[in-house]
């Protein structure tokens, strides 16, 4: 076998007190220290950004598809699901309250003040309509989902449901799955 060279032979270390090297200069101490303040390179941040960028619209299209992995906490599991597609297959007034609401405010700015004071009681007559339907709503879910999965029924069904009815359509996340009309799965 041959010696490397380059190896101290094991005889020659020292083996006594001491550090048994030179002391570093302060100038090769700080040389040793530096290093790039910011240790990635453009393109390494650039595909890093797009890595992110496609894993978030990955994770966008799949919640809006429904799919179970991507839905936050609240959103997740067979019953949230079901109360999703009951309250997506069918009408609700909640669902005009924000038009309805955007036309008593422009109804504000005409100078007639009866026609304002009717918007406004029109309004909260709308509001309270709304209010029954999301109860109905909420008891209606509550029974079907007793029906279809027992009595051990997640809490808070019916708030989910009755706060989906409030939001239009289009807007929901995630996205119906069922139409108008159509029952759940």
């Amino acid at each position: 076998m041959a010696k490397n060279p380059a190896a101290p032979d094991a005889a020659a270390v020292p083996t006594g007190p001491g550090k048994h090297r030179p002391t570093p200069s302060r100038a090769e101490q700080e040389a040793a220290r530096k290093r790039p303040l910011v240790a990635d390179t453009k393109e390494a941040r650039a595909r890093a950004k797009a890595e992110l960028a496609t894993q978030r619209e990955k994770a966008r299209i799949g919640m809006a598809n429904g799919e179970d992995r991507y839905l936050p906490m609240r959103d997740k599991g067979p019953q949230r699901r079901f109360v999703r597609d009951v309250v997506d297959g069918g009408w609700h007034a909640g669902e005009l309250l924000m038009p309805l609401m955007l036309i008593v405010i422009l109804l504000a700015l005409v100078p007639n003040t009866a026609i304002v004071y009717y918007g406004f009681i029109a309004l909260w007559l709308y509001i309270l309509l709304v209010v029954v339907d999301m109860i109905i709503t909420s008891r209606r879910v509550k029974k079907l989902a007793r029906e279809k999965f027992g009595d051990r029924i997640e809490k808070g069904l019916g708030w989910y449901g009755a706060m989906r009815t409030i939001q239009m359509r289009f807007m929901r996340l995630p996205k119906p799955q069922v139409k108008r009309g159509g029952r759940p799965a």
